[in-house]
């Protein structure tokens, strides 16, 4: 069964986004087709990097930790809220920490907004940043607008079955690139 790590973004006080991050976890738990485990940038607390891991003298232990959960992981999940057209800093951070994890790792992206397009003008960016460090980013793409009204704080989806619909076409065309690599090595 393959593992997706789900990278939790945001670490700005108040922030919506987790909630879709639980999501994903929870809706990977139910259809059993994937284990998974969420990465929160906010919990790991990293510090703004001067440099790439493997240029690092003394690299922390949550950092070759981080590093080691992205090497390992068959296919990641990105949640990303939108700031003013933008991903967060702190998930910046993270991709330009890391290279060789990225290769050809594939990565399906999750944008969140309070406002009505679901963060959409984010995957522009995110996408050519991961693009030029050779990771494999999955077409399929799952905006969240008014995250606020479509998940509670435990990610729980206000219209599961709407939700769960979108959320089988993202995770499927994910596991189907997962697959597909697996297949090519």
């Amino acid at each position: 069964m393959p593992h997706i790590t789900i990278i939790s973004s945001s670490v700005r006080t108040g922030r919506n986004s987790h909630r879709v991050a639980l999501y994903f976890k929870k809706y990977l738990e139910e259809i059993n087709q994937a284990t998974a485990e969420i990465l929160d940038l906010n919990a790991y607390n990293f510090p703004l990097f001067e440099e790439r891991l493997r240029l690092q003298k003394s690299p922390a232990a949550n950092v070759l930790e981080f590093a080691g959960k992205i090497k390992s992981a068959d296919g990641v999940i990105i949640v990303t809220p939108e700031y003013n057209g933008g991903y967060p800093a702190s998930l910046k951070n993270v991709v330009d920490l890391l290279y060789d994890e990225w290769n050809k790792k594939p990565i399906a992206i999750s944008t969140v907004s309070d406002g009505v397009f679901g963060g959409t003008q984010v995957i522009t960016s995110l996408q050519f940043s991961l693009w030029k460090i050779k990771a494999w980013t999955v077409p399929a793409m799952f905006p969240v607008p008014k995250v606020s009204d479509s998940f509670d704080e435990n990610g729980v989806p206000k219209d599961k079955a709407a939700t769960d619909k979108r959320a089988a076409g993202f995770i499927g065309e994910l596991l189907w690139c997962i697959e597909a690599k697996k297949r090519m090595a």
